[in-house]
């Protein structure tokens, strides 16, 4: 079923794409400006571009179709729901489990997992899948928050531009962190040396971590670590960069006989919820094999 909206311009002289923008809050920007560019938005009756410039008096129409089936596959895999509504969910994601299908990892994905528990989603941007707000790499457990629908996908995803969700990981690094808290500040971009792996670099994008140590060891020190941006391998790339290696990170460091993943962990998760714009906070223990390493090192 099509559902079609009918607004008249009461003030000329913006884009039609920010038009319906301001007024179709549970469409993301992306969504409204291809429905625009396939003609499923008209202006007096006709195609424009999502540039288009409206003007007072006129009328659009949106016709808003129904999400298509995804060509992803739903997979019966046993999720960890943290918390669970109409709009979200929030997963304690296992260290192994990829979160999106991608080259070399085509299914058994967290996306995958979630179509099957979600049979009803209602979809984003037009097609029938979970809303993947973040991520989280595939050997780093821990919580992630998956939206249902438009509206949820688009607010979470203001906030995390905005930088208002909470995100606290723990993490086990080499030696011993000094100073014990500190701001990383150093921009992090594709490795000059080595296209699949990422570094920190001049020219690549903003990236800020903060971190305490909780506990010094004699070779290690337990951390804890809040990200402010979040960008590929932000934590793994940082502490390396500081001679600070995770451990068990095989691509930035070394791996580790005690463990067959980097000793990480998205332990906190806030973030204000869509629907009642309340501040939700929700935590995550250490798993057990990071916590038998612990003890190890502890010994």
């Amino acid at each position: 079923m099509i559902c079609t909206m009918t607004f008249e311009v009461e003030v000329g002289g913006e884009r039609l794409d920010r038009f319906l923008d301001s007024r179709c809050t549970d469409l993301s920007r992306s969504r409204i400006q291809a429905l625009i560019s396939d003609g499923s938005a008209t202006l007096e009756g006709k195609s424009a571009k999502p540039s288009t410039k409206v003007k007072q008096g006129q009328k659009i129409v949106l016709h808003i179709p129904e999400p298509e089936e995804s060509h992803l596959l739903p997979q019966d895999i046993d999720l960890d729901i943290v918390y669970e509504d109409s709009d979200l969910l929030v997963v304690d994601k296992p260290a192994g489990m990829t979160v999106h299908p991608a080259p070399g990892h085509p299914d058994g994905t967290l996306v995958n997992a979630v179509l099957a528990h979600c049979p009803d989603l209602q979809g984003i941007g037009g097609t029938v899948r979970p809303g993947i707000v973040h991520r989280l790499d595939r050997d780093t457990s821990g919580l992630l928050v998956v939206a249902k629908n438009d509206q949820a996908h688009r607010a979470l995803s203001e906030q995390l531009k905005a930088r208002q969700f909470t995100k606290i990981y723990l993490a086990l690094t080499h030696g011993n962190v000094t100073p014990a808290e500190a701001i990383i500040n150093a921009p992090i971009g594709r490795s000059n040396a080595n296209r699949q792996r990422m570094a920190v670099v001049d020219k690549g994008r903003e990236a800020i971590t903060r971190y305490r140590v909780l506990r010094h060891f004699q070779s290690h020190s337990f951390v804890e670590i809040r990200l402010t941006t979040g960008r590929t391998h932000q934590i793994r790339v940082h502490f390396a960069s500081l001679g600070y290696p995770l451990v068990g990170d095989a691509t930035y460091g070394k791996p580790d006989s005690r463990l067959n993943r980097q000793f990480l962990h998205a332990t906190t998760l806030g973030f204000t919820h869509p629907a009642d714009n309340e501040y939700r906070e929700f935590s995550s223990p250490l798993p057990c094999e990071l916590q038998a390493c612990l003890q190890f090192i502890e010994a």
